[in-house]
C-alpha cells in the first residue's frame, strides 16, 4: 500500500479487514497530518461507544484552533443516529478536522460505508490478501522499499516458512534487509530459516523430488533434531509430490500460461516444472502411494514416526529412479 493520499483528506474511509494495513492506513493519516501540524490533536473512539452528542462535539469547530484526526474504529457497529449525523457532516466537512473510519467491509453497517463513499470520502482498501500471488507481490513490494529485491521464490519461501500472517511476513521482511547486503533470493531465505517447520518441511521434500538423498536425510534429521512435529513434514513431502504430479499432468507451457488453470502461483509451477524433470508417470504414482503411507504413519498408525519419514524419502527417490516396487 502507497501513501494515504497525497494531501490527507477530510474524510478517510478505511475499507477492508487485514489488521496491518488498517494500522499502517491510520499511521499513514495521523503522519500526514503531524506534518502539517506538529500539533495535531489525535483521538481514537470505538464506534459502538459513541453517542451523537458526543461526535457533535468532536467535529465542531474549535474555540482554539488547530488540525483536529479523529479515528473511528469499528465503524460497523456505529447506531442508526450516529450514521444519519456522520453522513451529514461528510457532505460539509471542516478542513481543519479528519475523520477515519474503520469498516471492515462486510455487510453489516455496509450502508455506512457506501454513504461516506458516496459523499466523496478517499477509501483506502485493505482487504486481507487471498492467494499466494498477492502475499507474494506483498513480500516483494516490503523489501523492495526497504530498498531491497526479492525473487518470487524467495516470497514464495518466506510465505513458507513464516506463514500468511502479514505482521510476521512483514517483520520477516525487515530482519532479512537488516541481515543482509538486500539481495534476496531463495537460498538466503533457507540459510535464514534454517530450522523452522515449513520450511524443514519443504526442505526436505525438495530435495527429495529431485532425488537428492544425501540432502533430503540431513535436512529430516535436522528438523527432527530441532523438535519439529513429523506431520507438517510429511505434509510438505505430499505436497511435493503432487504439485510436481498436477503441473506434470497440464503438459507444456510457461509457468503464467498455466497458473490460471491450475491455481497455483507462476514460481510454484516453475520449481515443480524444475523437479519434475526425470520422473514418469508411473514414478509418481508410486511416489504418491509411498507419500500417503507416510502420513497415514506419521499420524498414528506407525510406532516409529522418524524412521517412516526416512522410509519415505527413500521410497519417493526410488520412485523416481524407476527402481521403487
Amino acid at each position: 500500500m502507497g501513501d494515504v493520499t497525497a494531501s490527507l483528506a477530510p474524510i478517510l474511509l478505511v475499507l477492508g479487514d487485514e489488521e496491518l494495513l488498517a494500522t499502517r492506513a491510520v499511521s499513514e493519516a495521523v503522519g500526514q497530518a503531524r506534518s502539517m501540524d506538529p500539533d495535531v490533536d489525535v483521538r481514537e473512539y470505538q464506534a459502538g461507544a459513541l453517542t451523537v452528542g458526543e461526535i457533535a462535539e468532536m467535529l465542531s469547530p474549535s474555540l482554539f484552533g488547530g488540525r483536529r484526526v479523529l479515528v473511528l474504529r469499528s465503524g460497523q457497529d456505529a447506531r442508526k443516529d450516529l450514521v444519519t449525523a456522520l453522513l451529514a457532516y461528510a457532505k460539509n466537512p471542516d478542513p481543519d478536522v479528519h475523520l477515519v473510519v474503520l469498516h471492515p467491509g462486510a455487510a453489516k453497517g455496509k450502508a455506512f460505508a457506501d454513504g461516506l463513499k458516496a459523499a466523496g470520502a478517499t477509501v483506502v482498501p485493505v482487504a486481507k490478501l487471498k492467494g499466494d500471488r498477492e502475499r507474494v507481490a506483498f513480500v516483494r513490494n516490503e523489501i523492495r522499499q526497504a530498498g531491497g529485491r526479492c525473487t518470487d521464490d524467495a516470497a514464495g519461501a518466506l510465505i513458507a516458512a513464516v506463514g500468511n500472517d502479514l505482521r510476521e511476513l512483514a517483520a520477516a521482511c525487515a530482519q532479512l534487509i537488516a541481515d543482509t547486503d538486500g539481495r534476496i533470493d531463495a537460498d538466503t531465505v533457507a540459510r535464514y530459516y534454517r530450522g523452522r517447520a515449513e520450511v524443514s518441511g519443504f526442505t526436505v521434500a525438495d530435495a527429495t523430488m529431485v532425488g537428492d538423498v544425501p540432502a533430503a536425510l540431513e535436512a529430516l534429521r535436522w528438523a527432527l533434531h530441532v523438535g519439529v512435529d513429523p506431520v507438517p513434514i510429511a505434509d510438505a513431502l505430499a505436497d511435493g509430490v503432487r504439485t510436481v504430479a498436477r503441473v506434470a499432468s497440464a503438459g507444456r507451457g510457461s509457468a503464467y500460461q498455466l497458473a490460471s488453470s491450475l491455481g497455483m502461483p507462476p514460481w510454484k509451477i516453475e520449481r515443480a516444472q524444475r523437479q519434475g524433470r526425470g520422473w514418469t508417470p508411473e514414478g509418481l504414482v508410486q511416489a504418491m502411494r509411498a507419500a500417503a503411507d507416510c502420513n497415514a504413519a506419521v499420524k498414528g498408525g506407525a510406532d516409529d514416526r522418524a524412521y517412516a519419514l526416512e522410509r519415505a524419502v527413500f521410497s519417493v527417490i526410488a520412485a523416481r529412479q524407476g527402481t521403487g516396487r
